[in-house]
Order: C-alpha cells, then sequence, then structure tokens
C-alpha cells in the first residue's frame, strides 16, 4: 500500500452564483487539469435564506455533468427536458447536460431556514460532449450507508466501497463519491484506485491527513499506523485537501471527530474549452455553442 501524498490544502472561498446566492467555491474557472475530470466544486451551506433564496434561474449547460448533494434543506429544480421536482435532505441528482440543457435551481431551505448542498461539475470526453441529455434523481434512503467497526460511516453516492455500490450511475468520469464520518481520535485508511485524481473536501470538524511526500509549510512527525509519516496542520471546515498518486488515504479525525467527502475519477486528459456553464474542447466548438445560444437552436431535437 502506498499513501497519497498531499499537494495542497486551502480553504474554499466565498463566492457569489446564479441570481446572488452566497457560496463557497473550492475550485472552478482555474486550470483545468488540476482536478481532471472535475471542473468545479462548490459547497452552498448557509443559514440566512436572504442569501440563497434568489436561487439559480434558468441557464444552459453543455459538455459536463453536474452531481448535486443535498445535506439540509430543498432544491426545486426543474429543466427543458420537461424534467421537475424537488430535492429534499440526503439526496443527489445526476445530470448529463451533453449537447445541451436549459435547467434552474431554486433553494428553499428547511423548516430552521437552512440550506446545505454541494455541486460537483465532471467533465465528459470529445465523443460524449453532444450526447443527448439525461436525468436522475436518487432519493436519500437509496444511497447505501456503511458503519464499520470502529464507527466510521460512509455513504456511497457514486462508485463501489466497502463492498456497495452508489446508486448513482452513467457517469462518464465514474467517479467514486462517499461522505464519510469519522468518529473523534479515529485513525482511518481509505482506499482510492491508484489510476484516479482524487480530492477530500472537509466540511465539519477536523482532522490530519498523512503525507507521503515532503510537503511545505509546518510539519508534524507522527506514527500513524505503525508507519512515521509527514502529516500536515489540521484540516478544518470547509477544507479542500488535493492528493498525488497513491492506493489509500490515511486520516486522523481530531478531538471533534470528522465529517469530508472524498470524491475522485479518471482523469480525461483532452484539451479544454471552457466558458461558464458550457465547456467543449476547441474554441470554435465553444464559438458554436454560443451562437445557437443566440439563435435559439441550442438545445437538440431528441433521437
Amino acid at each position: 500500500m502506498s499513501i497519497r501524498p498531499v499537494l495542497e490544502t486551502r480553504r474554499a472561498q466565498p463566492f457569489m452564483e446564479g441570481a446572488g446566492v452566497h457560496l463557497h467555491r473550492a475550485f472552478g474557472f482555474q486550470d483545468p487539469t488540476e482536478a481532471d475530470p472535475f471542473l468545479l466544486f462548490d459547497d452552498f451551506r448557509n443559514d440566512r435564506p436572504e442569501d440563497y433564496l434568489p436561487g439559480f434561474p434558468w441557464h444552459p449547460h453543455r459538455g459536463i455533468e453536474t452531481i448535486t448533494y443535498v445535506l439540509a434543506g430543498t432544491v426545486e429544480h426543474g429543466d427543458s427536458l420537461g424534467n421537475r421536482g424537488e430535492l429534499g435532505a440526503g439526496s443527489v441528482q445526476w445530470m448529463t447536460a451533453g449537447s445541451g440543457i436549459l435547467h434552474q435551481e431554486m433553494p428553499k431551505g428547511d423548516a430552521q431556514g437552512r440550506m446545505h448542498g454541494f455541486q460537483l461539475w465532471a467533465n465528459l470526453p470529445a465523443d460524449q460532449k453532444m450526447t443527448a441529455p439525461r436525468y436522475q434523481d436518487i432519493q436519500g434512503s437509496d444511497i447505501p450507508e456503511v458503519i464499520d467497526d470502529d464507527g466510521t460511516v460512509a455513504r456511497i453516492v457514486t462508485g463501489e466501497f466497502w463492498g456497495k455500490r452508489g446508486p448513482v450511475d452513467g457517469i462518464a468520469a465514474d467517479p467514486q463519491y462517499l461522505d464519510i464520518s469519522i468518529p473523534p481520535g479515529v485513525k482511518k485508511r481509505l482506499k482510492v484506485d491508484t489510476y484516479r485524481r482524487s480530492f477530500a473536501y472537509v466540511f465539519e470538524g477536523e482532522a490530519v491527513f498523512a503525507d507521503a511526500s515532503t510537503p511545505s509549510g509546518v510539519l508534524l512527525e507522527k506514527e500513524v499506523m505503525g508507519q512515521e509519516v509527514n502529516i500536515r496542520d489540521l484540516s478544518g471546515d470547509r477544507t479542500l485537501v488535493r492528493f498525488g498518486t497513491g492506493d489509500e488515504i490515511v486520516v486522523q479525525a481530531g478531538e471533534r471527530g470528522v465529517r469530508f467527502l472524498l470524491i475522485s475519477g479518471a482523469p480525461i486528459q483532452e484539451p479544454v474549452a471552457w466558458h461558464g456553464p458550457i465547456v467543449m474542447n476547441t474554441r470554435e466548438e465553444l464559438m458554436t455553442a454560443m451562437a445557437e445560444l443566440r439563435n435559439g437552436t441550442f438545445i437538440k431535437p431528441a433521437h
């Protein structure tokens, strides 16, 4: 087994999106090779309704897939395929924009005014950029949850883990998307396919992640699972941790325990031409998409 080195830790930054939704962006609209096949990750947690109720009115997507995971509150959604619905706490929406889709997402919060969820953008390879749009809602009760002997809990949104497979399937990046909760003080090894890009996003509690390399910054020497390794400073709320190559991560929960998303996917390694919610491979394809938006031919007829 080889521990994945920690390439970087950074806090998600405040951002405003849609019609005035206050959120935190962990990455997006920067170097598209950084987290390939993933392009963007947003944390839209907020306890102030006025900061999320403006929502995300009708807007286009092409060339990507979006995975929305809701922890608290509800999100009403609709799209140009005629789908309408409401995402509740614990549920997931997977949308393949493919050749083009228009949709809207309107957060409503819960009875206490809380809204919390995440949206991940996954790139589509060139041969699937213009595939027919698809859509799927998964209820929270359909997401498998596994509890290990030490109290660690894993909710498996996509991919396979600990003998269970998540219900969201058919995503081109074939991601593994896990919601992990580790009790206070527990050390845990979590396997990740060696050939996948991987990151963790800590959103509750605190933890340290083992580092097999020699990172910059303040280091501590500790024994993790019987092996001397370097570990970074405590990674707390709204912290992105990017990993290098290896087949497992090692994490030790802090005094409050920790909850984080662990996400990995196979890199596509293709050119990216990107403008807002439209992601293609060439500038010419991008310009065609923008022209079609203007002349009303963006949405393609179903075959």
